[in-house]
C-alpha cells in the first residue's frame, strides 16, 4: 500500500474499540453519519482500486474504525456473523428510526424488555447488527 495523506489522526475514544473490516469502508462511514449520527474524525484517502486502510468516526461519542479487506496483506474479509455492536442511548426510539429511515433494516423495533430498559435491533447493509439500549419509556 502506497504512503497517502488524509486527514490528521484524530484521538481514541473508548476502552475496547470496535475496528470492522468492511466492503466499502468509506461508504460505510458516510452511511453511519446519516444512520447513527457518526462524526468522521480520520479517514485515509482510498488508493487506485478504491479501498482505504483506515476510517475512523466517533458514534455515541466512541471510536469505531473501518477498514476494506487488503487480503493481499493478511487482513481478509468475513462476512460479519455472531456478533453485534450495542449503543447505550437516552432514546432507543429516536436512535432506532434514524437508523432505519437511513436504510437500516429492522430486527427488533423499540420495545421494554424485561430485565429493565428499552432495546431495539437493526442491521446496516453492510451486515452489522446494532443494538440500542436505554431507558424505559415513561
Amino acid at each position: 500500500m502506497a504512503e497517502a495523506q488524509g486527514t490528521p489522526p484524530a484521538a481514541v475514544k473508548g476502552g475496547v474499540i470496535a475496528y470492522l473490516c468492511l466492503e466499502g469502508a468509506i461508504k460505510a462511514g458516510e452511511f453511519y453519519k446519516k444512520a447513527l449520527a457518526a462524526e468522521l474524525v480520520h479517514q485515509h484517502p482510498a488508493d487506485d482500486t478504491g479501498r482505504t486502510m483506515h476510517v475512523h468516526v466517533y458514534i455515541n461519542d466512541a471510536s469505531v474504525m473501518i477498514s476494506d479487506p487488503y487480503p493481499e496483506h493478511g487482513c481478509g474479509f468475513v462476512a460479519p456473523a455472531g456478533f453485534g455492536l450495542n449503543l447505550p442511548v437516552k432514546d432507543v426510539d429516536a436512535w432506532w428510526q434514524r437508523a432505519v429511515d437511513a436504510g437500516c433494516t429492522a430486527i427488533m423495533p423499540p420495545a421494554d424488555m424485561f430485565w429493565g430498559d428499552r432495546y431495539a435491533q437493526a442491521k446496516d447493509p453492510f451486515g452489522v447488527t446494532w443494538s440500542f439500549v436505554g431507558p424505559k419509556k415513561g
